[in-house]
């Protein structure tokens, strides 16, 4: 089979070179493999938004960060480019990894965070893989679950220490690999899906993808029944020990915004940072006192730090006047909604339109505006 089939439709995915005409003006995507980001780069993120864009940084349900309304683009790739956060310009729009928040640090069966940084290396340094869709998506899962379960379409699950298990299209393939494997396993089998897409975007799309993608798998080493692997999409949200004593704080964010002032005061704590598919951060690797002060400072500058928020549980589009589909102001509403007390107790997701826009996975209520009011489904 051929990949003819996807000259038919533009891959129109936002990157941070190829960027998106929204109503509000051009949108950025900076790609962040594993969700990983330096101070350093917060720094540089925070200074661009407020210099080039709309003074936000909106965090996506992939773990990336987008910049709204961009009004110079090359001064945007320029900026990022020299933070370390655009390494391939031709791979930019491919770094699509979810990697496990705390893995190293507290729990989880390995940790992964070496199999993540050479995972985006070799992809960017494949020149057949630059042509895979930007909706793709790779995970990197340390045995606990929580990324195996956003459906990536490529990805690997520790089931021990040295072995894992090949997901694709968000489940167990039945291929287990060693540790030592990993990365060429799943370069394998996003080679396949690009040769046997026939323009699809996504592995779960394809007739029988997932058999198909399996015919170039070259690095396997053993066939096991598939099952369904354990999974968990709640987000880390609070205070976490991690294994050395020092202390992870996870946070929520209204809409999953992040104004520029508050990430220049997470820049300043100097840690690493990790942004969550959850539209959410983890700051890491606190001294204890340093880690009361950061709550004492940043949540009244808007990080949730409580499990049990509402904005834990909802969350939305941009809706208008950023978005020209939307049929209301979606974040002006939620806003009343969590003001009073109108969110459920399950989570909720509220859109402008039916194309629900940043739907995250699991069970959730989509609440989706409409010319006569919102509907819930």
């Amino acid at each position: 089979m051929s990949d003819a089939g996807d000259r038919s439709r533009r891959d129109a995915c936002p990157g941070a070179l190829q960027l998106h005409e929204a109503k509000d003006g051009l949108l950025a995507r900076v790609r962040l493999p594993g969700g990983a980001l330096s101070a350093e780069q917060m720094g540089v993120l925070a200074a661009a938004s407020t210099d080039l864009s709309d003074g936000e940084l909106v965090l996506t349900s992939r773990g990336n960060i987008q910049l709204r309304a961009v009004r110079d683009p090359d001064d945007l790739a320029g900026r990022l480019a020299a933070a370390g956060l655009l390494p391939s310009e031709t791979h930019e729009r491919v770094r699509n990894i979810l990697a496990s928040p705390l893995s190293g640090r507290l729990g989880g069966t390995a940790d992964v965070r070496d199999l993540v940084s050479s995972l985006d290396t070799s992809l960017t340094s494949d020149p057949e893989l630059a042509d895979l869709p930007g909706r793709v998506l790779f995970s990197v899962d340390d045995g606990r679950g929580d990324v195996t379960g956003f459906g990536a379409d490529i990805g690997v699950h520790a089931v021990d220490e040295d072995s894992f298990a090949l997901i694709l299209a968000g489940a167990d393939s039945g291929v287990r690999v060693p540790r030592a494997d990993a990365v060429a396993v799943m370069l394998d089998a996003a080679r396949g899906f690009r040769r046997e897409r026939q323009g699809h975007w996504r592995i779960a799309e394809m007739p029988n993808g997932v058999e198909a993608v399996l015919g170039h798998v070259d690095h396997a080493v053993g066939d096991h029944p598939r099952v369904a692997v354990e999974t968990s999409v709640e987000p880390p949200i609070g205070w976490f020990v991690q294994d050395d004593a020092t202390v992870a704080l996870g946070a929520a964010l209204a809409h999953g915004v992040l104004p520029a002032r508050t990430a220049l005061f997470l820049a300043a704590v100097e840690k690493p940072i990790h942004v969550t598919p959850w539209r959410g951060i983890v700051l890491l690797d606190l001294d204890e006192g340093v880690a009361e002060q950061v709550v004492r400072v940043l949540a009244p500058m808007g990080l949730i730090f409580d499990a049990e928020s509402p904005w834990v549980r909802a969350s939305s589009c941009v809706g208008s006047p950023g978005c020209a589909k939307s049929h209301s102001d979606v974040r002006a509403d939620l806003d009343a909604a969590v003001e009073n007390g109108e969110v459920g107790d399950g989570r909720e997701h509220w859109v402008g339109c039916e194309r629900r826009c940043g739907r995250p996975r699991g069970e959730v209520t989509d609440v989706v505006a409409t010319e006569s009011g919102y509907q819930r489904s």
